[in-house]
């Protein structure tokens, strides 16, 4: 396993990235593969399906648990937690074709304002050119929604005319300017906090199957520190 911490923007804030990460790729693929067909997510905007993994899902959980484990030494000696909760863990897939996404889905987004929340996400497959890009706002320089200032950059964003943009996000717009991008190499897995602007890069000839073995696969969990 190779690490590395990155800093993009004006914030600065940390980004780790854990390369070779479990070093069980194809077992891992062949879990979520037991465990599909996943259901469409219905209470987020992300874009295609999310399968929770649960404690009353041994083997899917076990699988969180091992993922959790290896994370807690960089988890402290990054972002300064002595500890922290899981708050949630799935396995998701893109599975929305660029043509097909609402408004919502075609801007960089935040997970939640607490500082301590963060989101680990490993990649579980190989789709070159996809990842995930970091924004600053263009209007307000926000790059962490904090509750502080939530409601000046929602405020600005509702009275922004949102261009009609053909489908996921790539580069800079108009709105948003894009600070930084991680490939989304296979078992590369990555740890930044919920409050950063990002996207999912999505490129448009990416294979939008529902198959795990096919199209792409990440494990999608999130713990607040303490």
């Amino acid at each position: 396993m190779k690490s590395q911490v990155l800093t993009f923007g004006q914030s600065q804030a940390p980004i780790l990235i854990l390369d070779d990460f479990s070093g069980a790729l194809q077992e891992i693929r062949a879990l979520a593969k037991t465990l599909a067909p996943f259901p469409a997510e219905r209470t987020t905007r992300y874009p295609g399906l999310r399968r929770l993994l649960l404690p009353s899902d041994p083997a899917g959980f076990g699988y969180v648990a091992r993922t959790v484990e290896a994370c807690v030494p960089f988890i402290g000696e990054v972002f300064g937690f002595k500890g922290f909760s899981l708050q949630e863990a799935s396995f998701s897939m893109v599975t929305t074709s660029p043509e097909s996404l609402l408004s919502g889905q075609k801007a960089p987004h935040f997970d939640q304002t607490h500082p301590g929340y963060l989101a680990v996400l490993h990649y579980l497959s190989d789709t070159p050119g996809s990842g995930t890009a970091f924004y600053r706002h263009r209007a307000t320089g926000i790059e962490q929604v904090t509750e502080g200032n939530r409601d000046a950059y929602s405020a600005v964003r509702q009275s922004e005319a949102e261009q009609a943009a053909r489908g996921y996000m790539s580069g800079s717009t108009s709105f948003f300017e894009r600070t930084g991008f991680i490939e989304g190499a296979a078992d590369r897995l990555i740890i930044y906090q919920g409050n950063l602007l990002h996207s999912g890069i999505i490129p448009d000839d990416m294979v939008f199957s529902e198959d795990p073995l096919v199209g792409r696969l990440t494990g999608n969990i999130f713990v607040r520190g303490q």
